[in-house]
């Protein structure tokens, strides 16, 4: 499934397709990417995953495969459109695993839109203010002259930023599926459209209702993160009543590469713990 990671099905949501897929068999459980990832970052986790769950994975509206229109694409829609794919699905409280923005929008869909889930597993996500790094502070203020950047110097920004984002370099072939979704005009736009719509606003929201999760808790965070530091981990696992932490060691944001076996382990006994009838 590594070589052969796809995402085959539609549904088209406010008139924008997303795109997802499906694999195994029982209890529902769903994968949440983060930004500027896609659903791509599970590809050697949820093979394993779904020997014990029927996993659903997607692309976030203006990430990946799906969809990137010229509209709000971060906090401010992608719970809403969590909440529609579980309700599109017709899964009740599916195993949660979300990363990065993706833990937003999950924590956001459980806190505002109601969404029931029989656990939570959330690695390095989005979820205490005040956020962002030097390049999204510097990408918010000049949008326009960061997308009006020739080609050639997009792409060494992206190599760079997404380089940032893992402990051990990626091999080139791996780099490459990263960055494809962002290379051509509309994909460059995309980058750093979502990187402008970065608000404290939407984890201020929620970030004082965090003793409302209805549902064990487990974060993961790579030691060594330089998107979201640790010390926000700790302020969130302090913020969660019974909240389980995980620090997973030698691995930066992209845990998903520098360390899927620990998302597995932990994943695997979070639902061992929580096994259903």
């Amino acid at each position: 499934m590594t070589a052969n990671w796809t995402l085959p099905e539609r549904f088209t949501y406010q008139g924008h397709r997303i795109a997802w897929g499906m694999v195994g068999e029982g209890p529902p459980a769903i994968l949440a990417h983060g930004s500027p990832f896609s659903s791509l970052v599970w590809r050697r986790i949820a093979p394993w995953l779904a020997r014990h769950r029927r996993v659903f994975y997607y692309d976030l509206i203006g990430f990946g495969q799906s969809d990137k229109p010229d509209a709000d694409v971060l906090h401010g829609i992608q719970n809403r459109l969590f909440a529609t794919l579980v309700n599109y699905w017709g899964i009740e409280r599916p195993d949660i695993v979300a990363h990065d923005f993706g833990g937003s929008a999950a924590l956001r869909a459980h806190l505002l839109d109601r969404v029931e889930y029989s656990s939570l597993v959330l690695i390095d996500p989005v979820a205490i203010s005040p956020q962002g790094s030097a390049l999204v502070q510097a990408a918010k203020a000049h949008r326009e002259v960061f997308a009006a950047l020739p080609a050639y110097i997009h792409e060494a920004v992206l190599r760079a930023y997404i380089g940032a984002a893992v402990m051990h370099s990626l091999r080139e072939e791996e780099m490459r599926l990263y960055l494809a979704p962002w290379l051509d005009d509309g994909g460059k736009k995309a980058f750093w459209r979502q990187i402008a719509q970065m608000d404290d606003k939407y984890s201020e929201d929620v970030e004082g209702r965090y003793d409302e999760i209805r549902c064990p808790v487990t974060i993961l965070w790579g030691e060594k993160d330089e998107f979201i530091p640790l010390k926000d981990g700790e302020e969130l696992v302090r913020r969660i009543p019974g909240a389980r932490f995980i620090v997973v060691p030698d691995a930066k944001h992209l845990v998903q590469e520098d360390a899927p076996e620990a998302i597995v382990a932990a994943v695997l006994d979070v639902w061992r713990q929580g096994a259903r009838p």
